[in-house]
Order: C-alpha cells, then structure tokens, then sequence
C-alpha cells in the first residue's frame, strides 16, 4: 500500500484499537511487534509510526524499548502511554512512577499552538503509573494534566509527538480527531483504504497465492467465512469448491439457512457434509475449552482433507479468520502481552495438514469485513447477521458436550433470539437520538445443576445463562440493556419449554474483563 501507517505493539491488550482507529479513516495501518525486524517493517514502505501503550515500566529489566529503524527513518512518529515513555527514554529524556497515579478521564490544557492538539481544553482518558518528568532536548511540552506536566510533547521540527493519554478508546471524545491530524496532516497519507481498493487488493493477493490451482473453501454461514468464499470466488472462479460442514456445533436450523443461502450464490460449487457424528465422538469426554478448540480446529482439517482426497488435486484452503482472531490467539511476545484464547482456525490447527491456507480477510476487522460484503452483493441476512463463533455451540456449553446437552442449548437459544427479534432488539442501532438492540446474544448452557420447584415437587437441573452485548468493534463490549418485561418472557418459556432447566440468569459483565463468548 501506497499510504501505510505501523503500528508497533509494546504489549497493550488495546493496540489493534489504534489499527481500527486509523483504518476508520480510511487509511491502511497494520500492527507489528515492537521487535519486528527492521527489514520486514521497512519493506511495507510506512509513512508513519505509532507506538502503542503497554503494561510494564520502561526502566523495568526486559521492558521493551524503542529500536533505532524507528526514528533513522526519519518518519513521524507518535507515542502513546508507554509509547511516549519509550521515546523519552531512547532520547535521553527522564520517566519516573508517578506520586500520584492516573486512571480515567482527565482535562488536558493546550500550552502552545501546535498541528496535533487545537482545542485548548479537552477531556482524555488517562492509563499511567509512570510520567514523563524531563522531555529529551528539543522537545516542547504541548499540553498539561492536573497530575501530568507533561501530557502532550513533541520535537515539532522533526515530527515527532508524545501523548501521555489514549487517544484510541472512546472515552478520549476527540480523540479520533487527534489520530486523523497526525496521520492524515502529519504523516501525509491519502485516505485510499476503502471497500474497493481492500477488494482489488485481496483478488489481486488471492490470484498471487493460487495461480491455476483449485480451492476449498470452508463454509460456516457466518459472516467472516461468506465474505471470504465470495472474495475467492470473484479472484479464480470455478476453480473454487465450497464446502458446508454440518459438525452437529450449529444453532437450531442453521444448516437449512445456510444451504439456501449459499446455493443461490454458488450453486454446484457447494458442497455439504454431515460430520456430526465425527466431531461429537472427538469431543467425548473433553471439557477444557483450549482442548475444545483444538479439537475441533484439528477434526475440521481431518474432514476437509477426506473431501479434498475425493474431489482430486485441491492444496488451497480458504478460512475466514479474522484480525480479532489473530490477535487474541497469539502474542507477540508473552511477556509483554497474553493470549486470551485459541481460536480454533489459528492456533488449533495441526501442524501436519495438508493444505496451504488462504485467508483474505486475516487483517481485518469484522466492521470492514460486513462493508466489503455488501459491497459483493452478498444476501443481508449473510452480512448483518450476528456472529458465531468457529467451535459453535461447543464453546457455549460448558462442560462436556454431548448431544442432549446441544438440543438443549439449541432450545433455549432459539427462544432467545425469537423473542429478541419479535421485539426488533436482534440487530443493535446507534444513532442521535437512541442506542438499542444487540451486536450479538446467545444463550449459554452452565456446567452445574440447580434446585427448584416445579409443580410442587423439587427439581435439580441445568442451568442456561443468557448473553447479550453492544459494541463497536468487538474489541471492547458492554452488556446489553435488555428490559426486563422480555428477559422475564425469555426466562418463563425457557424454563417451561426446554426440558432439564430450571433456572436462568442473565450475564451482566463487560469486556473486559470477560470476553463475549464465555469459553
């Protein structure tokens, strides 16, 4: 890409948020350890760098530090948080633990005019121990806090900022200005990032990889895997072959919908499997979720290349893995940042299969990931419905997954989403005036047996757990606001209509600190 911003990642759960951020404005961005090799970072030809937050000190032994490409590159360069604090430190300035540590919003105060920061108050939201309490020589101290003198500097001549705050979560109101000034003023990028140019690209890459040889393309009905098959087959055409695996993981007529789906849009370039019977057997007795994951991820492979060996010569493999995916299943270096869980399709693979796998949408985010398949002409249904995960309803009942337990589940979570949808509350809306509905709900079966009465006898039986949450991004998530007439209406039939349960609950947590599924 022509207009290229690098992230560079010093161990903060949040710094794919900065990638988004910048890809909102339309301008590309990928995100790198802070140790990548200077090769492999210069080769992307950047226009500008961005330093992430991170949670260690910078004087801590094996804090990870600025390496010297970044500024011998002459380029822009602006530090967030630990950011900040790594650039001080490799330019002789001074970072010490702060008397007084800052958590939360704050009130920064412009000091002198500068290209970054405008308004002459604005609130931020604040993340540090530690602070800035000598900038290197050269550096002008933009803007102040309350508690940090130094909460916004820069070596103006040379283009390069410090923020001590975080412009990329919501709480900072201006932030996103912040990042457009630096990376569209700044940094001169043009905003090319867009549905067609990602679509061009990634025919163009997808071509590259395949040349003239056939394709499988793993078929979930979700939306990252629909937009992934559509964009391969835009790229070779029929020499693509789609398969939908039922592994007996699906919602209550999942396979129905997906069928008609996919066959309007491939006709007999879709293929369907029934699997059930293998994934459940692999699944027996399995109850950590890791091991589900891998389970699964590795059952997957098994079964695709069974199909591959009949349908002759097919080395490619398409897979609908996401960024988030690929951020919470790896780290980049575990000291600095931890894997909050496996995603089958990329760290549950087996390492001896097969195929080479093909995966356009690897860098991006599932809100670029709808716009490109509308964009495709894909079926709103397809786009705009709520997402499930890869290990489906495996990783919603907890415990050990069996086939009773999945028909129950089932059950409950189609009462959910029923209800949800009768009351226009399935698909969140944001606008000026009202914030309703859900980016994602689903009903979870709990690993535990509960007491009750029914019909003036005891009862002890399962119990289901509902989830509901609005975000952005997926990233960050806060539960969903249900009224309490319709979780009333959904906990009565589910207990009235959905064999072995007795209770239901309704989860309250944000992400973080939970994640939205809850394995």
């Amino acid at each position: 890409m022509v207009n290229t911003i690098i992230v560079l990642d010093f161990g903060s759960q949040y710094s794919q948020l900065i990638a988004r951020r910048v890809r909102e404005l339309k301008v590309y961005c990928e995100l790198h350890p802070w140790n990548q090799s200077p090769e492999k970072i210069l080769s992307l030809n950047p226009k500008g760098f961005i330093l992430s937050g991170g949670p260690l000190s910078i004087y801590e032994e094996g804090a990870p530090y600025l390496a010297d490409f970044v500024l011998e590159a002459g380029l822009p360069v602006l530090g967030i948080c630990y950011g900040m604090q790594a650039l001080t430190a490799k330019l002789g300035g001074e970072v010490q633990p702060s008397d007084k540590r800052e958590y939360g919003q704050a009130v920064i105060s412009k000091q002198v005019d500068n290209p970054l920061i405008i308004e002459a108050q604005q609130a931020v939201w604040m993340s540090h121990g530690d602070r800035i309490t000598n900038q290197p020589e050269g550096w002008t101290i933009l803007a102040a806090s309350a508690n940090s003198p130094i909460a916004v500097m820069a070596d103006l001549e040379r283009k390069r900022y410090g923020l001590q705050f975080h412009p990329e979560v919501r709480h900072t109101p201006n932030g996103n200005e912040i990042l457009r000034r630096f990376v569209i003023d700044i940094c001169d990028c043009q905003p090319d990032w867009t549905p067609q140019s990602i679509i061009e690209k990634s025919v163009a890459d997808i071509q590259k990889q395949v040349g003239a040889k056939k394709v499988l393309s793993a078929v979930s009905g979700g939306v990252d895997s629909s937009v992934a098959t559509a964009l391969v087959q835009k790229a070779v055409g029929d020499q693509l072959t789609a398969v939908f695996i039922d592994n007996g993981l699906l919602r209550q007529g999942e396979r129905q919908q997906v069928e008609k789906a996919f066959l309007l849009m491939l006709g007999d370039q879709l293929k369907v499997v029934d699997a059930s019977d293998q994934f459940l057997k692999s699944l027996r007795n399995v109850t950590e979720p890791e091991q589900k994951r891998q389970v699964i991820g590795e059952t997957f492979i098994r079964v695709f290349e069974a199909i591959a060996n009949k349908l002759g010569d097919l080395p490619y493999l398409v897979q609908g893995t996401i960024y988030p995916d690929v951020v919470e299943s790896t780290s980049h270096d575990t000291k600095q940042a931890h894997r909050i869980k496996t995603h089958h399709n990329v760290g549950g693979l087996p390492s001896d299969m097969r195929f080479e796998l093909v995966e356009p949408l690897r860098y991006l985010f599932k809100d670029e990931v709808r716009i490109i398949g509308e964009e495709l002409g894909l079926p709103k249904e397809l786009v705009w419905r709520q997402p499930f995960p890869g290990p489906g309803l495996a990783v919603r009942c907890l415990g050990e997954v069996t086939f009773e337990r999945l028909e129950t589940l089932r059950e409950a979570d189609a009462i959910f989403t029923e209800e949800l949808e009768k009351a226009g509350l399935l698909e969140w809306v944001k606008s000026e005036q009202h914030e309703m509905g859900t980016s994602q709900a689903f009903a979870v079966l709990l690993p535990i047996k509960a007491v009750g009465v029914m019909g003036d006898q005891r009862s002890y039986q399962e119990v289901v757990a509902l989830r509901a949450v609005t975000t952005h991004d997926f990233m960050t998530a806060d539960w969903a606001k249900l009224p309490n007439e319709l979780l009333s209406r959904v906990a009565s039939r589910i207990v009235n209509e959905v064999h072995g349960v007795n209770r239901v609950v309704y989860d309250i947590t944000s992400k973080p600190p939970a994640t939205i599924e809850w394995e």
